[in-house]
């Protein structure tokens, strides 16, 4: 019997993926990632980014949803697709059907991921969700939509023709169409499949196939047979407590704690006194960003995130406003920060490290070390806090009703009889004229 090959693996693989293979911490890990999907995608309807760009970037405009290991954000590209495709389909899918589909997504991207060492770093050359995203969302669709093995395979083949984004697009407007995009084309992907088209058969087996993303890519065959271990089992995802790069809550966190120290010494924060404050962060140019004017470089600054946090005690949504950006203040700050790489700082989510140091003109000096922040996969998101994060997040546009719905029915979803039910709370918006208009765009 021949072996099959890798891109025919997953093809099968994706095919034959059943409910009874999900464990009871897969489910309660996947289902805190959709709510926060949720959460952040509602939020992110009320950006400039999301207005000028109205179908596309939702999820992603305020740079606030999950991270995995290695880097990808797994779930902005695959809910949404899925929500999308489950509300046209005559066979209105389960719960627990979008539940499959949705760790589908996930598995890809986190075996895709692995095919490459480069992968597990702060990424260089391409955003990690334009590249396994669009593979993902093809999978998560093909899954739902019930393709044959071979149209599986065909969806993937399609959907690497759309993948790939630079990553000096990151700090920029254009960041957040980078998962909205992979979203729609790996849905489309995933319906042209299914009418038909192909792509090459063996796109994950060839270094000029999908292999063109990563330095060193090594691929293996996926296999869903006997004991199947999922990937999120193993590996958790970080969820943030603010919308920045996630290299940021390192740094927030080791800043809120130096000022700490500073203000149990000499009593108060006082910029006049501040003679320098120095960074001790991994190397990473597309998060060194010196004196930021937008919010989306503010967003991806070591700098501009230590220094709000050290003159406001804390960083929140309203941090990256214009407001907030321009203060004299602030850019003074700005002006005394000093970055170090030190060659012990590994630019990799799961080993780096982020240090601040404040001097003052008294020759005093107050120092603290983040390892790991709070909702990082080794300290975890409480279930409360996350849902504190969610409420927040969608009382921006849903109702009261419509908040505790979506909470209900995620905290349920293997249970649900039919999924559309989700799309209905979604739908209950503060503003009536806004809910309108949301059921005549669908």
């Amino acid at each position: 019997m021949l072996r099959k090959g890798i891109t025919e693996s997953f093809g099968a693989a994706i095919h034959a993926l059943n409910t009874t293979q999900l464990t009871d911490g897969v489910i309660n890990r996947s289902k805190r990632m959709m709510l926060d999907t949720l959460g952040v995608g509602l939020l992110g309807t009320r950006t400039a980014v999301f207005n000028k760009a109205l179908t596309y970037s939702q999820v992603h405009s305020m740079d606030f949803d999950d991270t995995w290991h290695p880097a990808t954000h797994p779930s902005g590209a695959v809910l949404p697709a899925l929500l999308a495709l489950a509300e046209t389909l005559p066979s209105r899918p389960s719960g627990l059907d979008l539940l499959l589909a949705f760790n589908v997504g996930i598995e890809v991207q986190g075996r895709l991921m692995r095919f490459s060492r480069e992968a597990y770093n702060i990424p260089e050359r391409f955003h990690p969700p334009s590249v396994v995203g669009v593979m993902g969302s093809a999978a998560a669709s093909a899954k739902l939509l019930g393709l044959s093995p071979a149209q599986c395979s065909h969806a993937l083949a399609i959907a690497a023709s759309s993948a790939g984004a630079p990553l000096a697009n990151a700090a920029t407007q254009t960041k957040p169409l980078h998962i909205g995009n992979a979203a729609r084309r790996g849905l489309e992907a995933a319906q042209l499949a299914q009418i038909g088209l192909e792509g090459n058969p063996a796109i994950l087996d060839m270094h000029h196939g999908f292999g063109v993303y990563y330095k060193d890519y090594s691929p293996s065959a996926m296999a869903a047979s006997g004991a199947f271990k999922w990937i999120l089992e193993e590996q958790d995802v970080a969820f943030k407590r603010i919308p920045a790069h996630l290299g940021m809550h390192w740094v927030v966190d080791a800043a809120l704690a130096a000022r700490a120290k500073l203000q149990n010494t000499i009593g108060s924060f006082d910029l006049s006194q501040i003679r320098r404050v120095t960074l001790r962060v991994p190397p990473s140019k597309y998060v060194n960003c010196p004196l930021p004017v937008t919010e989306h470089q503010a967003r991806h600054s070591f700098q501009f995130n230590a220094c709000s946090a050290l003159l406001d005690d804390k960083v929140s949504v309203a941090s990256f406003s214009e407001a907030h950006i321009s203060r004299p203040a602030l850019r003074e700050l700005l002006s005394k920060v000093k970055v170090e790489t030190p060659p012990d700082n590994q630019p990799s989510f799961d080993k780096m490290y982020c240090e601040v140091e404040i001097e003052t003109e008294q020759g005093h000096s107050h120092a603290a070390r983040c390892d790991t922040f709070y909702g990082h996969w080794r300290k975890p998101l409480s279930q409360r806090h996350l849902v504190e994060k969610f409420s927040v997040n969608a009382s921006s546009v849903l109702c009261t009703e419509g908040v505790e719905g979506v909470v209900e029915v995620i905290g349920n979803i293997e249970r649900v009889t039919e999924c559309s039910v989700l799309a209905l709370y979604l739908r209950m918006t503060s503003n009536p004229q806004e809910e309108l208009h949301c059921v005549n765009i669908q």
